[in-house]
């Protein structure tokens, strides 16, 4: 019966919401369906009742969505930094990424994903595995039906990274993003390796443009990461990321790389 940590509760409830709504479930048959009275679904998506993991488990029943809350939740308890992030990526109709060291998460094959989150050693196997899923749950943004533009840009040297052993996954890593690449709605740059110094260098950084016109923007770090929503921290993160795009390849350069470099790992 523990109750779930706001702010992950609310976004939690709100989805929730969302998902009755779209199946155009009353409260009376949702609780029917999750197990629980209907002034409870009420007081819960009115917040007078803390969520607990049983009712999300009830709405997965539901919804019959195979545990999906349940798992994002179990993943974002310790990560609800990312969560107004997701929610904008989510519903963008632009998105903008730069990444000087890694393939971005949104475009990540599993066992990419698995490779990178096992860097952090405090997570244990089953985190690893739900945090897997939900990046890559992430991805059905880019195949819905009105999908978002995405630009991206990464550094060759994200490109070029590998470790030991692991040219096979590499090589399907670079593949997958070539395929999304290919995408009419997607366009990917890589910035070679001997423009050397550039401003992208000092890290990571994702943009999206809400339907409502405002724009927000994502950085990461080593403690999580920060939504950048204020004027002049959108225009210096808007600058950079011109500075990034100014020095990468043409598309069609870009792609040719990529596809170059995987192959020497097929």
């Amino acid at each position: 019966m523990a109750d779930v940590p706001s702010p992950v509760a609310g976004f939690v409830v709100a989805e929730i919401r969302r998902a009755r709504g779209t199946a155009g479930m009353t409260q009376e048959a949702f609780g029917r369906a999750a197990g629980f009275s209907a002034s409870h679904v009420s007081s819960v998506e009115g917040s007078a009742r803390a969520l607990t993991m049983d009712f999300i488990r009830g709405a997965d029943r539901a919804f019959n969505n195979g545990g999906l809350l349940e798992r994002l939740v179990t993943q974002l308890g310790a990560a609800s930094w990312f969560l107004p992030w997701l929610d904008a990526e989510r519903g963008a109709t632009q998105l903008r990424y730069f990444e000087p060291n890694l393939i971005p998460g949104l475009f990540q094959t599993e066992e990419y994903a698995r490779a990178v989150l096992r860097l952090d050693p405090r997570l244990t196997e089953g985190e690893v595995e739900h945090r897997v899923s939900t990046r890559i749950e992430r991805q059905a943004v880019l195949a819905r039906e009105d999908p978002p533009q995405v630009v991206v840009v990464v550094d060759e040297h994200a490109v070029r990274r590998i470790s030991e052993g692991a040219e096979k996954m590499m090589s399907e890593q670079l593949l997958q993003l070539v395929a999304c690449a290919e995408r009419p709605t997607t366009t990917v740059h890589v910035v070679p390796a001997e423009v050397g110094l550039h401003v992208g260098l000092s890290g990571p950084l994702s943009l999206a443009h809400l339907p409502d016109g405002r724009w927000l923007g994502h950085l990461e770090n080593q403690l999580g990461g920060d939504v950048v929503d204020r004027p002049d921290g959108l225009a210096t993160l808007f600058e950079r990321w011109e500075g990034v795009r100014s020095e990468a390849l043409s598309r069609r350069q870009s792609l040719g790389l990529i596809k170059k470099v995987a192959s020497q790992w097929t």
